[in-house]
């Protein structure tokens, strides 16, 4: 344990380091590069990949399942991938990670640290074979599947387990503690313990199956918390690796592996309301829809982090180039065909229209360059299939597919993304839909899928209040804002900061609103209806844990 813990050490101090600075840090390049990874690894990747469909998944160190289980389906292929996973009752999961509770807590935070971040390194040697189930899971092209799942997630993991290590460190374990009263001083050892709350539920999503899970699950972990995986069930396969990876460390250093356990669905039984109301279970991370997210909100005796639903707006005032403004944000919206809870969704657009330098741009022709430069990446055969991917679930495409709305105006109709690796897969264009700003209830729901809704606003003014509003009431997950003027920026972040959204002013080029760095950006703020935490920032961490002091005379 020593040995791996003095192995370590310096990536957790770096890690540190680069939390407090914010500055560019990542442990886990991302490019998928045979000079970083090795000139076989996609292959192998590929391979191992392939070699789980249709068979069970055998690498978990959970014992005696109950049956044997899966649901999860190619979106590229739309047929079952076949894996199978071992199920176990949710009394036999916390039952379990009840049982391993005292082992774990037991250990010191750098050595829970060192374990954890030894666990990543395996993970690393996995980034490939889980890219390629991240594809065949969630519909996300390749290179969003190696970055997000792989180097990406790893990273935020890494950033949970620096900020855990660091809150649980911040005091010392041992004082001796002098008061002087005159003649005599009274005089105290004291001691302090970091005590985790206890079993703890991560509840995961389809369309981020590790990126969005492994913050919760290694933040928890960390701080002494036996943690329960359970995945969404058309999305099990990645998380399902890297649960494994850590269960592969703990065994190696002679500790339950039941420390980190998967628990999945079964086609007649739904487990995640019976884990969510075990009073054993104190700490429960949650991502996915809103309605769930509120019952997760409003259980009894539960320290709770969620993730939901929320709308995110771009505010179009001026620019200097309005063609690079189209491009970037064609992208933004077409990204995973619009199933990334930071995708834009919103388009507030003056009727007066756009300045762009020392010109006015009337209100049609910015509508109109947008849905041309979606138009152009959606058909353009090689960005649109590896920028949009695939559609996760035939719920989203059905929602592209029926949309209508009252009173407003189809801008760009939907299409088809044609694939020529994947003829079969489920794909969908974004479809653009005009609203009058006074319909205020047709835009604000997050519409999930590749859906943009223009709005003609009276002026700027019009669209600040509005986007503030909307992130106000119904939340925000990230705005995009264009304008040349100092004062309006100033008005949009002072309105945006209070509605607790996070602003990203004038991109263009290779860098967007829906893209989130680890050590850098905090996902989510926890200051509006979308969600209550926000990683990676303190609260993240310290509230998985409680500090308790012992105190008597000294001798």
């Amino acid at each position: 344990m020593t040995e791996t813990t003095q192995k370590h050490q310096s990536t957790l101090d770096n890690a540190i380091k680069a939390l407090h600075g914010r500055t560019f840090f990542a442990h886990f390049p991302e490019n998928p590069s045979p000079d970083i990874y090795g000139a076989d690894a996609d292959r192998l990747g590929r391979e191992k990949f392939e070699a789980h469909r249709n068979q069970q998944f055998t690498e978990l160190l959970q014992s005696e399942p109950e049956q044997w289980v899966g649901q999860e389906e190619s979106p590229y292929e739309q047929q079952p991938l076949g894996v199978k996973y071992p199920f176990f009752s949710p009394e036999t999961l916390v039952q379990r990670a009840q049982k391993a509770f005292d082992q774990w807590r037991k250990l010191k935070p750098a050595q829970r640290a060192a374990l954890l971040t030894e666990a990543l390194d395996g993970m690393r040697d996995r980034f490939f074979e889980i890219a390629y189930a991240t594809m065949h899971t969630t519909g996300q092209a390749y290179m969003m599947s190696f970055q997000a799942s792989g180097p990406h997630a790893a990273d935020r993991a890494l950033e949970a387990i620096a900020a855990g290590y660091e809150e649980q460190t911040r005091f010392p374990e041992e004082t001796r503690w002098e008061k002087p009263m005159g003649k005599y001083n009274i005089t105290l050892n004291k001691t302090w313990r970091a005590v985790p709350k206890g079993v703890a539920l991560v509840i995961g999503c389809s369309t981020f199956p590790t990126w969005n899970t492994v913050p919760g699950m290694f933040a928890s972990l960390v701080t002494g918390n036996p943690v329960i995986i359970k995945p969404h069930p058309k999305a099990v396969l990645p998380i399902a690796i890297v649960v494994a990876e850590v269960q592969k460390v703990l065994a190696a250093h002679n500790l339950d592996p039941n420390i980190c356990q998967l628990g999945v669905d079964a086609d007649n039984r739904l487990i995640t309301k019976d884990l969510c109301e075990n009073p054993a279970v104190k700490l429960i991370d949650y991502t996915g829809g809103s309605q769930f997210g509120d019952y997760v909100e409003s259980l009894k005796g539960k320290t709770v982090f969620t993730e939901k639903t929320g709308v995110n707006s771009i505010i179009l005032d001026s620019c200097d180039d309005l063609d690079k403004v189209a491009q970037n944000l064609a992208f933004s919206v077409s990204l995973y065909s619009g199933q990334m809870c930071t995708a834009p969704q919103n388009f507030f657009i003056p009727e007066t229209g756009v300045k762009v330098g020392d010109q006015q741009v009337p209100y049609e022709e910015v509508v109109q360059k947008i849905a041309a430069a979606v138009t152009g990446l959606a058909t353009n055969p090689k960005a649109g299939p590896h920028v949009l991917g695939a559609i996760q679930s035939s719920a989203t495409q059905e929602r592209v597919q029926q949309l209508a709305l009252d009173g407003g105006r189809s801008i760009l109709a939907h299409g088809t993304v044609d694939n020529p690796t994947f003829k079969n897969a489920r794909t969908c264009s974004p479809s653009i839909h005009e609203v009058d700003a006074s319909r205020v209830e047709q835009f604000s729901q997050e519409l999930f899928g590749p859906i943009m809704l223009v709005i003609k606003t009276k002026d700027t003014q019009e669209s600040i209040r509005l986007a503030a509003q909307l992130a106000r009431e119904h939340g925000a997950i990230s705005c995009g804002a264009y304008t040349t003027d100092q004062e309006v920026k100033e008005q949009i972040m002072d309105e945006m900061s209070l509605a607790g959204t996070p602003v990203s002013f004038n991109l263009t080029g290779g860098i967007y609103v829906n893209q989130n760095a680890g050590f850098s950006d905090f996902h989510v703020t926890g200051g509006n209806p979308a969600g209550n935490a926000s990683f990676t920032n303190p609260e993240f961490v310290i509230k998985r844990f409680t500090w308790v002091g012992f105190r008597e005379p000294a001798v």
